[in-house]
């Protein structure tokens, strides 16, 4: 029996559920690449069988408004729900300022994907960033999840 496929609306709810997640990387949160082939895959899922449905709801979950693609987890490409931006801007002290940028993916006339960083706090939006001031930074790293725990 072959593995149910995700698509975009499922692979947000599976974001929203977890957090936080990486993109397709193996570590220590779970990988949305793997729930959305319904398998883990091994190897690259480039060349999975079903590699461009994956690419095609990656990008979609990477476009929504409601995700911050970064590289918090392991400097891996990471998927954060909008729920924990607070606590992540509170939390930021214990992170590299490299991890918290904004990556956006663009596809230039060549037919090439470039990345685009947008720095840490520039991309933060103001309620965010008020609601994050009321957090005790403790809590947020525990919101955050034990990945982020020193």
């Amino acid at each position: 029996m072959e593995p149910k496929l995700m698509n975009a609306h499922e692979a947000l709810a599976y974001v929203r559920e977890h957090g936080i997640v990486l993109a397709s990387a193996r570590g220590p949160v779970p990988t949305l690449t793997h729930a959305i082939a319904g398998e883990a895959i091994k190897g690259s899922w480039w060349s999975h069988p079903k590699g461009r449905h994956i690419f095609a709801v990656l990008g979609e979950v990477s476009d929504s408004d409601q995700i911050l693609v970064c590289r918090l987890v392991d400097d891996k490409i990471t998927l954060v729900q909008r729920r924990l931006w607070p606590a992540l801007v509170a939390a930021a002290a214990r992170f590299p300022a490299s991890r918290l940028c904004r990556v956006a993916q663009l596809h230039t006339a060549g037919g090439r994907h470039e990345n685009r960083e947008t720095a840490f706090p520039a991309w933060v939006p103001a309620d965010v960033a008020s609601e994050a001031g009321a957090l005790d930074p403790g809590a947020a790293l525990a919101a955050l999840g034990a990945w982020a725990r020193p």
